[in-house]
């Protein structure tokens, strides 16, 4: 402190600060700022300190008082240095409490809460872990801006495609309705509808579990959870439809007929009807890259020889 001032100490600048200094303290502060460089600068560092914990104090769990406690003394033990040192001495502390409060405000502040949104076509996002989804139309993904603690968890509504970043000591956990579905890393499919939810794994180890059944999917391993189902089982799944919001690509090996239609009355928002029990289990193996919905029709009525019947609100296939 300069010599011409000695009252002016720590708790006289911070009444200022607040407000509640006498006029006759306000004026020996300001005199005593006005005295030299060396006491401007700290009192600009110390009501930059001041603001910013005024901003930041909502969500910080530090005992203010406490930490002012040790602040003084700190600076008290430093008070047979010169001033210089002083000085020194304080501007450090004055950055450490302001690094102090930013990492309390990252760790315990509330994170907030993303949404990834696919309505008339498909979205690809990336997520804060460097993780790749692919949402399909009309589905959604909500996510936080930051993964915090020991999993990284999001919630799903619709149909996305999945490539996690590998992380064994964050599991990634993907919650749909009742059903969680766990990963470390790994890249898998998941489709929700109104009765069931199906997970179609690519690569990796995936678990989904339900209440406290639990089932292990390996690449080309996929499981149906239905509303009602007493137990979940996993089956092979050698289809590639699943895939054709992500690659826009239809690939059928031996599809049945009634497969094929399910997906392109997605895909095309239609309405296919096939009339005749008889051709539903119908065969069919090519691929139909990126073409329109008519010509996909005309493929099948070559192949089967059957009659596209095309209606106001409907396509039958007879």
């Amino acid at each position: 402190m300069s010599e011409h001032f000695t009252h002016i100490n720590d708790d006289l600048l911070v009444k200022y600060l607040l407000e509640e200094a006498s006029p006759g303290e306000r004026e020996a502060v300001e005199r005593w700022v006005a005295s030299s460089d060396s006491n401007r600068l700290y009192f600009e560092q110390l009501r930059t300190i001041w603001e910013k914990s005024k901003t930041l104090r909502a969500v910080s769990t530090v005992n203010e008082e406490a930490a002012w406690q040790r602040f003084q003394q700190r600076v008290q033990k430093k008070e047979k240095r010169p001033l210089g040192g002083l000085r020194i001495a304080a501007s450090i502390i004055i950055i450490l409490a302001i690094a102090t409060i930013a990492y309390l405000v990252q760790k315990n502040g509330p994170v907030q809460q993303l949404t990834a949104q696919a309505i008339e076509k498909t979205v690809t996002d990336t997520l804060p872990d460097g993780s790749v989804i692919t949402l399909n139309k009309r589905s959604s993904l909500t996510y936080p801006e930051k993964f915090k603690g020991e999993s990284r968890a999001v919630a799903l509504k619709g149909e996305a495609f999945f490539n996690v970043t590998a992380n064994k000591e964050k599991p990634f956990i993907i919650t749909v309705n009742d059903v969680q579905v766990k990963v470390v890393g790994t890249s898998f499919n998941i489709k929700s509808t109104a009765d069931s939810i199906e997970v179609i794994v690519e690569t990796g180890v995936v678990q989904v579990l339900k209440g406290n059944q639990m089932v292990e999917l390996h690449p080309g391993e996929k499981t149906v959870v239905y509303q009602t189902a007493a137990t979940l089982q996993k089956h092979k799944e050698e289809e590639k439809l699943y895939n054709y919001y992500r690659t826009r690509e239809f690939v059928c090996e031996d599809t049945p007929l009634w497969k094929l239609v399910q997906v392109l009355n997605e895909a095309y928002n239609s309405n296919i009807v096939i009339e005749r029990a008889e051709l539903r289990n119908l065969p069919l193996t090519t691929t139909f890259n990126n073409e329109s919905l008519d010509q996909v029709l005309e493929v099948i009525s070559a192949t089967f020889n059957i009659k596209v019947d095309k209606q106001v609100d409907r396509i039958i296939l007879r």
